[in-house]
C-alpha cells in the first residue's frame, strides 16, 4: 500500500508518516514494480500501534522504545505517566479556579485584574504579614472572591491571619456560609474548627441557623464552640450543651456566661436552672462537677435557682453546701 492510500485509511498525515520514516519509526518494507516503496500489513499494524501509545502521552522516543526494546518494563512508564498527568490536571484546575475568582471580580479594565491576581497570590503567600494584609485588603473597591477567602480561611494556621479572614468573611455577609458548612464536614478536625469559627462571626440569621444545625454536629469542639455562640445569641438549644460542657470542665467559665445571658430572660430562667438542677442530683455527676454546677446557679435568677440553692446549702458533700450558702449570700445581697 502507497503512502497516499495509508495516509487515507489511517487518518496519519503522509508529512507524519514520512517523519516517522526518518526517525526510523515505521519504514515501508517493500516495493511497487514501478520502484515505489510499499507499506506492508505489518507495517501498517507498526502505524497503528504507535499511533495508540502516542494516544497514552508517550513521545516519540518512548514509543520507539517501547516496541523495540524487549526489555522495555512498561508499568514503570505508565506510572510515570499518571502522575505527569495528575500534576497536568491539577495545574488546569488551579488555572481555572484563579480564573474564575478573576472572573467572580467583574475586573473592568487590566488593572483591575492585576489588582485581584495580586490579592489571590498574597493570600498564598508563605509571609504571613502578606496573607493578613491581603484579607483586610480584600474588603474594597476589588473585594477578592468569598470562595478565595473561605479556602484561606480554612487552611490558615496562624492566629492574626486567621482573624483577619474571618473578619473579611464576616464582611461578605452570608455568601460564603454554603462553602462554610461544606468545611463543617471536612475529614479534618482543624478545617471543622477553623469553619465553625468563621460561621460564628458571620451576624446573621442564616449563620445562627447553621450554628443551631451544628449542636448536632459528631464533632465535640464543633458543637460547643456552636453552643458557646447560640447562647450569647440567645438561642435556647444551646442550653443542654452548654449544661455538659460545666459538668465535663471544658470551657465551664464560658458556657456559665452564655447560660447566664440566657437566663436574663425570665422565660428561660427555670429551664436552665431545671437543667444544672437535674445534674447535680446526688450520683450523677462527680465532686468537682457538682461544685461547678452550683457556681454556675449564682447567676441564673428565680425561684427554681434560688429553691435549689437553699437544698444545696445542706447537701452531704461538705464543700457544695459551703459554695451554695455562700452563692445564696450573694444572691440575698443583690
Amino acid at each position: 500500500m502507497l503512502i497516499g492510500e495509508v495516509a487515507r485509511r489511517s487518518g496519519v498525515s503522509a508529512r507524519m508518516l514520512r517523519h516517522y520514516d526518518t526517525l526510523g519509526l515505521v519504514r515501508p518494507t517493500g516495493r511497487t514494480v514501478g520502484g515505489y516503496r510499499e507499506y506492508s500489513h505489518e507495517d501498517i499494524r507498526r502505524i497503528f500501534h504507535i499511533e495508540s501509545l502516542r494516544s497514552l502521552g508517550l513521545s516519540l522516543r518512548e514509543v520507539g522504545r517501547a516496541l523495540d526494546d524487549p526489555g522495555f518494563r512498561p508499568s514503570d512508564l505508565v506510572d510515570d505517566l499518571i502522575r505527569q498527568t495528575r500534576d497536568r490536571i491539577a495545574g488546569e484546575v488551579e488555572l481555572l479556579t484563579r480564573l474564575r475568582r478573576i472572573g467572580a471580580a467583574e475586573p473592568d479594565d487590566w488593572a483591575d485584574v492585576l489588582q485581584v491576581v495580586a490579592l489571590l497570590q498574597d493570600l498564598g503567600s508563605e509571609s504571613a504579614d502578606r496573607r493578613q494584609r491581603a484579607a483586610l485588603s480584600s474588603v474594597g473597591e476589588f473585594p477578592v472572591p468569598v470562595e478565595a477567602l473561605v479556602e484561606a480561611a480554612l487552611s490558615e494556621a496562624d492566629p492574626n491571619v486567621a482573624g483577619a479572614l474571618r473578619w473579611a468573611l464576616a464582611q461578605s455577609g452570608d455568601d460564603g456560609l454554603a462553602l462554610l458548612a461544606e468545611g463543617l464536614d471536612a475529614p479534618t478536625a482543624e478545617v471543622r474548627r477553623r469553619a465553625v469559627r468563621a460561621v460564628a462571626e458571620i451576624p446573621h440569621d442564616a449563620a445562627t441557623d447553621l450554628l443551631r444545625d451544628a449542636l448536632t454536629h459528631a464533632d465535640l469542639t464543633v458543637r460547643r464552640h456552636a453552643a458557646l455562640v447560640l447562647g450569647a445569641r440567645g438561642v435556647v438549644e444551646a442550653v443542654p450543651t452548654l449544661v455538659e460542657m460545666i459538668v465535663e470542665g471544658t470551657n465551664d467559665v464560658d458556657a456559665a456566661d452564655a447560660l447566664s445571658a440566657l437566663a436574663g430572660d425570665p422565660a428561660l430562667a427555670d429551664r436552665i436552672a431545671t437543667g444544672l438542677v437535674d445534674r447535680l442530683a446526688p450520683g450523677t455527676s462527680e465532686p468537682a462537677a457538682r461544685l461547678r454546677l452550683v457556681q454556675a446557679l449564682a447567676d441564673v435568677p428565680g425561684s427554681t435557682a434560688s429553691d435549689a440553692l437553699a437544698a444545696l446549702s445542706h447537701d452531704e458533700d461538705r464543700a457544695v453546701a459551703l459554695t451554695a450558702t455562700y452563692v445564696r449570700t450573694l444572691r440575698d445581697e443583690r
